[in-house]
């Protein structure tokens, strides 16, 4: 089965495609990412299996551009896998917000649709370009069943004294308002890889995996379930990201409100896609160019910087308290997989509880690698995050069970 599996990120387009056989027969045919959507420095990737990486870069303003930019590489007579649209035999999607609608993946219909709609305010950055790009794929293969892995849905096991807010109770009855998280599709990726790397039975475990990209959070898996993690009813909560502002007195938004008379949608704008990196900053949301900025000396990247290793470190340790102690950090994510730098600053605060740094595993690039040493008594771990083969996976059973 020819999957094309779509992950639409705040800023990004992450793509593969796949030849499924089993949940692990299958081969790569293409993958890609398209960067920086909506930035002067957009770019898009395309990387054929067994074919040297394109990479072009050209305005790309808005997610729809993206996909229109990925489909026309896929089928690129010169270089393209696909003679046509048509060799797709189904099309997967991540959905960073699905409430409490769903626990598991879903085949889209009109009904899913209206949900994911309705969960848009939840997720303001995500959900309306998650509907852009099913949207998309409709208008181009309007035979092609799609089927949509939600980032909730992992998270949906969390207790209820972790996941509810202390507001009057009639807001959760009406309207739903609670902890929801996001990243659960990659969370559980990565703590299961890396339960098997760190040779520990998941059903008896400890983990705190930490998605650090654009979006960033954390989570505490506890014997292979979600049980806490740091965003919130939307992906604005937890730690400093790229243009999301993360944890933050309440009082201190209505007073902003109040002082500068901005509307809450003007002020869902700023705290969405003017703060974090960028708003810090005043420069860029990109971590890459943040890091750069801090090796020439500019005090508000160092600032930054801080900021993220200081936030990850209060809630892993959080974390670890709450599980009473821990066998496994995982790092994951753009930034999680490739800074070894914020990897070790983060970690070198845990060796109170034995947790030794190995500091040439840690150089460790684009591979999953334990990077503690042997007699660390906490392992730490890098692993490259497979959200795109547990979406395709869900796709394949599900589309099999609609023709069975």
């Amino acid at each position: 089965m020819i999957i094309l599996v779509i992950n639409c990120g705040s800023s990004s387009i992450k793509y593969q495609l796949l030849d499924m056989k089993s949940d692990d027969v299958y081969t790569l045919i293409a993958k890609g990412i398209v960067e920086k959507i909506g930035l002067p420095t957009s770019l898009i990737q395309y990387a054929p299996t067994g074919s040297p990486k394109e990479v072009t870069e050209c305005p790309i303003p808005d997610h729809k551009e993206g996909m229109r930019l990925v489909l026309q590489a896929l089928t690129n007579p010169a270089t393209g896998v696909l003679k046509n649209l048509d060799d797709i035999d189904a099309v997967g999607h991540r959905i960073v917000q699905g409430g409490e609608f769903f626990s598991s993946s879903a085949l889209v219909d009109e009904d899913v649709l209206k949900k994911i709609e309705f969960c848009a305010d939840f997720a303001p950055l995500h959900n309306p370009a998650h509907l852009l790009g099913i949207k998309a794929i409709t208008e181009v293969l309007p035979t092609v069943p799609q089927v949509v892995t939600f980032d909730t849905a992992f998270h949906q096991t969390m207790p209820s004294y972790s996941y509810m807010y202390a507001l009057p109770y009639e807001y959760y009855d009406k309207y739903r308002v609670r902890r929801y998280g996001a990243h659960g599709t990659s969370h559980q990726f990565v703590a299961g890889v890396g339960a098997r790397l760190a040779g520990l039975n998941i059903s008896n475990s400890r983990i705190v995996p930490c998605h650090i990209g654009a979006g960033s959070s954390i989570c505490a898996v506890l014997n292979g379930k979600s049980v806490e993690t740091s965003m919130g009813f939307s992906p604005l909560e937890g730690m400093i990201m790229g243009t999301r502002v993360g944890n933050i007195d309440a009082n201190a938004v209505l007073y902003l409100m109040k002082k500068l008379g901005k509307t809450p949608e003007e002020m869902t704008e700023i705290l969405n896609r003017k703060s974090g990196f960028m708003g810090l900053s005043q420069k860029t949301s990109d971590a890459r160019e943040m890091s750069d900025l801090a090796e020439a000396g500019d005090p508000k990247a160092k600032l930054v910087l801080k900021k993220l290793s200081h936030d990850m470190i209060k809630i892993i340790g959080s974390y670890i308290a709450e599980m009473g102690g821990v066998d496994l950090i995982v790092f994951t994510g753009g930034i999680g997989e490739h800074n070894a730098r914020l990897r070790r600053r983060v970690l070198e605060n845990f060796s109170y509880i034995g947790l030794k740094v190995d500091s040439e595993r840690n150089k460790a690039f684009g591979e999953d690698a334990i990077i503690t040493t042997d007699d660390s008594a906490v392992k730490a771990a890098l692993i490259c995050t497979n959200e795109e083969l547990v979406i395709a996976r869900d796709t394949m059973h599900i589309v099999e069970g609609i023709e069975e």
